[in-house]
């Protein structure tokens, strides 16, 4: 971080710092730390609310690290981890102040984050191509499917090959087309090496190292990992689109808090209003099959809606059935007049279990229309159990959280009541929903509400603190030495030299 943006930032910290202690003072379940000296000027800030280690329980299988604000051009270095809710929908898993760019400096934010979130590992992350960045990720997530943002690399390659943007200007159109709608590893490599020589840039450097980074970036390499990506361009955008509208080029360290809180309540909103209308309204079905009243009975309505065009496009794809060897039917499914582009699937019966040269459910957790084909062959008139995950359900956070380890904290004090906090808060969250129904219903939740205020008052008043509990509510402000590998991973620099990380709860 440059020297003029340091003291920029430097001067505003102090306010941050205020607020998150304010916040974990509130809400046991609020979790901040810091990386480096007690004058807190040398390392990075990391937060994440209750709301959000919460949602990371039911969301946390794939993962945004988005760094766009770290860049010069922005005044904040300001970085955010999340992820997609139950609709589609961008979801909160913490966020950071970057206030020292080396490999070491984020090999403890995402130890920390890992930490904060009971160490429950995604499946995959995607991040901006950057070397410091996938080394830590590398470090501490070695199991976790690092993806670099395609968007990220277009961008970047355009300002690596002006002139050939200029000269040239079928290449964006052709470049882009090879990596976004080749579906296979030997198409692509086809399509690449016919694409460099078509534009006589088989020596290129730039296109040489992202190349030999393809296995980080090009989608035919990732098809088989879950990203929740609905179509190959949905999520080839920019990052930052949690924050996007809320922060920019013009906010300051001083603005960011207030910005921070604009952002989460307007994504809440969205979130309760797509929640209602999943619940109280019903979508027009297109065809008699008994499979689209299940799926509109289950998914959100937007997961329902793409469920909904997948499952009419098998009109227009039927399945033809080409090898069988008693346990498993091997089916050719392609679209009427594009033959050339067939998928297969294999299907066998006595699982009922079915997978797809295309590999979207794998990707995207949703099912394609190769497989509904076959299905509707092999007369399967509604979805099968193992192909509907319960993230895109409308029951995504009602009752068991996806991993029951994932959740589960440290047995100490500490944790303790963090942990009746965050079981507390999603019973009660499932009280308001149901609650709120209709106005009988809502009158019924009150009075019960009401009623079980002045039990829990009481109880309150005939069972005394335990001095753990006690001491934990009243000294929740005080720093804390990280230990055993948080402290090893995060808090050594290039020296060698030891830094100490605080914890707080």
């Amino acid at each position: 971080m440059s020297a003029t943006r340091h003291r920029a930032v430097g001067g505003g910290v102090n306010h941050v710092l205020d607020y998150l202690r304010r916040m974990q003072a509130e809400n046991p379940s609020f979790f901040y730390a810091i990386q480096g000296d007690n004058d807190h000027t040398g390392g990075s800030i990391f937060w994440v609310d209750a709301t959000s280690r919460m949602n990371y329980a039911y969301f946390g299988d794939t993962v945004v690290f988005d760094t766009t604000y770290r860049t010069n051009r922005y005044r904040v270095p300001f970085a955010s981890f999340s992820g997609l809710n139950h609709h589609g929908q961008t979801v909160l898993f913490g966020c950071a102040l970057i206030l020292n760019d080396s490999e070491a400096s984020f090999a403890w934010l995402f130890q920390t984050w890992l930490h904060a979130m009971s160490d429950r590992r995604p499946i995959s992350i995607t991040t901006d191509p950057d070397r410091l960045i996938q080394m830590a990720v590398t470090q501490v997530l070695p199991e976790t499917r690092l993806r670099f943002n395609r968007w990220s690399i277009f961008k970047e390659t355009q300002e690596k090959l002006a002139h050939i943007y200029q000269s040239q200007p079928t290449f964006e159109i052709e470049f882009k087309k090879c990596v976004n709608e080749t579906e296979t590893i030997n198409e692509f490599e086809s399509s690449w090496v016919s694409l460099l020589e078509r534009y006589f840039v088989m020596d290129n450097e730039w296109l040489q190292s992202m190349y030999n980074a393809r296995q980080e970036w090009v989608p035919a390499y990732m098809r088989d990992t879950f990203f929740g990506d609905f179509s190959i361009t949905e999520r080839n955008i920019g990052l930052n689109s949690f924050f996007e509208g809320f922060v920019n080029a013009s906010t300051t360290i001083q603005m960011l808090i207030k910005q921070y809180e604009k952002a989460v309540a307007s994504w809440h909103e969205k979130e309760l209003k797509s929640d209602y209308d999943s619940t109280n309204t019903s979508p027009v079905l297109k065809t008699p099959s008994p499979m689209e009243k299940q799926a509109a009975n289950l998914y959100t309505r937007r997961i329902f809606m793409k469920f909904q065009e997948e499952l009419v496009e098998t009109l227009a794809n039927p399945a033809t059935k080409i090898d069988d060897s008693g346990t498993v039917a091997t089916y050719r499914v392609a679209k009427f007049g594009e033959e050339h582009k067939a998928h297969t699937v294999n299907f066998t019966s006595f699982e009922m279990k079915a997978n797809c040269s295309c590999q979207m459910f794998e990707h995207s957790g949703i099912i394609c229309r190769h497989i509904l084909a076959v299905f509707r062959v092999k007369n399967v008139l509604t979805l099968p159990s193992q192909y509907v995950l319960k993230r895109w359900t409308r029951n995504a956070k009602i009752g068991d959280m996806q991993d029951e380890h994932a959740t589960e904290l440290p047995n100490n004090s500490r944790e303790s009541l963090t942990d009746r906090y965050n079981t507390l808060r999603q019973e009660a969250i499932k009280y308001v929903e149901e609650g709120a129904k209709s106005i009988h219903v809502y009158n019924v939740a009150m009075d019960a509400l009401q009623e079980a205020l002045k039990k829990v008052s009481s109880a309150k008043n005939q069972s005394p603190i335990s001095a753990e509990d006690g001491a934990l509510s009243n000294g929740r402000n005080q720093e804390l030495h990280a230990a055993g590998d948080i402290e090893t991973v995060a808090c050594q620099s290039a020296r060698g030299s030891h830094q100490s990380a605080f914890y707080f709860y």
